[in-house]
């Protein structure tokens, strides 16, 4: 990924809360979302987050002068259609990219036609940044993989497929949701480890998982494999994702088939796509484990061993319904770091994914699984803090959760940090857990 002029840690915008050294969104990210003023009816615009700012596309590029190449690029946006940009590749999306910083930099001569094409995000809802048509969940982390293998055979945690295969399952994207949306708590058959019948009831064992999402970008002709070395050519860009599990009802259901109702009730999404020009200066070489196998050809290139990961800082947050009515702020539960997570790369997921003919289309999601650290404090998911329910987690208000109660709200955050460069965001991914369906 190239480092250019719009990554410049100098540059500064003529928005003045984009030089908040503490914001997610200065000049030097620029992610794309889905907006539209907050209780309106109008049509989703496609924006752009600079500060606490949304740049409307659509008013943009009635406004505003640009290059004359960017015309279908712009046309698109402006009629709220992503996916479009996500097909075109990374040639017009750096253009764009470029075209953007220009003009939202200090000193330039469009400050006067955008600054009225400006959208305060706080008077803003957003929703799914894109149209999702298809969504694989991987299992590309190594120390969950590991923790909670170990809960279920403590004697032999990871299958021996797993330092060979990208493990993923097809998951549901109609009920992929965007952050601030309510997540009910689903009903499900379970079973207790004494009983000789199911039950039907809501889920007890209600949990978060903190992933990233990988949106794909041009897609693949169906049969055509993507290659290791072109496979980040069909990546867009990045953004937050909690694929919330019922893990009683994963426990009953999972053989032979893998999860079913414990994953399809909703996973949520962050409303900003980070794109992969954005997140260029945050690479990080793929970390493995001492004496991991060596990747079959198909998933191994030098570039994805030198850069292929994405160094990431992830963190966990929880508000019981008990502290929000107390005035009491989130409570830090975990944080963790991507690249020291993940088992294996985005370009490896594309080529894998791809190697047996499966195209691909532009919007496609790719869950990234768990990213836990390796240490007990960085576990993203309360089944590995709790230890399988076994050792419920303490809050500081006196509150414990071994898993999530109905009011509690679950928020992921994510920054990138490097020297030499501006700190980056991806803003909130957040959900309220509400009660389940009455049942007869």
């Amino acid at each position: 990924m190239r480092i250019d002029a719009t990554h410049d840690p100098a540059l500064r915008s003529w928005v003045a809360s984009a030089n908040d050294p503490a914001g997610d969104f200065p000049i030097q990210n620029l992610p794309f979302g889905r907006f539209r003023r907050a209780g309106s009816n109008e049509p989703w615009r496609i924006g752009v987050a600079i500060g606490d700012q949304v740049l409307d596309l659509h008013a943009a590029r009635a406004h505003a002068t640009w290059p004359a190449e960017l015309a279908p690029t712009l046309d698109a946006l402006a009629a709220g259609d992503l996916n479009a940009l996500m097909a075109a590749g990374a040639v017009p999306r750096r253009a764009l990219r470029a075209a953007l910083s220009q003009a939202l930099a200090e000193g330039s001569a469009q400050q006067g036609a955008l600054a009225r094409c400006l959208v305060p995000q706080s008077a803003i809802e957003l929703t799914v940044p894109c149209a999702i048509g298809d969504y694989t969940d991987f299992y590309t982390g190594i120390h969950h993989a590991t923790s909670v293998g170990r809960l279920f055979r403590p004697d032999n945690p990871l299958l021996p497929n797993y330092e060979w295969v990208p493990i993923g399952y097809h998951g549901r994207s109609s009920s992929i949701v965007a952050s601030g949306a309510p997540v009910r708590r689903p009903l499900g058959q379970t079973r207790a480890a004494d009983a000789q019948r199911p039950t039907f009831a809501p889920c007890q064992r209600l949990d978060y998982e903190v992933e990233l999402g990988f949106l794909v970008g041009p897609g693949n002709a169906l049969g055509e494999p993507v290659g290791i070395e072109a496979a980040e050519d069909h990546l867009f860009g990045v953004t937050l994702f909690n694929d919330w599990s019922a893990r009683d009802v994963q426990a009953w259901e999972y053989q032979p088939l893998g999860p079913f109702l414990s994953k399809n009730f909703a996973s949520t999404i962050s409303p900003w796509v980070v794109t992969m020009e954005a997140l260029a200066p945050f690479r990080a070489p793929l970390q493995r484990p001492a004496g991991s196998a060596q990747p079959l050809p198909y998933l191994d290139s030098q570039a994805t061993r030198e850069q292929g990961s994405l160094a990431v800082r992830l963190e966990a947050w929880l508000q019981t319904g008990a502290m929000r009515a107390a005035g009491e702020a989130p409570v830090r539960l975990s944080q963790a770091r991507a690249d020291e997570a993940a088992f294996w790369t985005p370009a490896q997921l594309v080529a894998h994914h791809t190697v047996g003919g499966c195209n691909l289309q532009p919007g496609d999601l790719f869950g990234s699984g768990t990213l836990s650290g390796p240490g007990p404090e960085q576990a993203g998911s309360l089944l590995e803090l709790s230890r399988g329910g076994k050792e419920p987690v303490r809050l500081p208000n006196g509150e414990t959760r071994s898993f999530l109660a109905d009011g509690d709200t679950l928020m992921l955050r994510g920054v990138c940090e490097r020297d030499g460069f501006r700190r980056i965001g991806f803003g909130d991914c957040a959900g309220t857990i509400v009660a389940a369906p009455a049942t007869a």
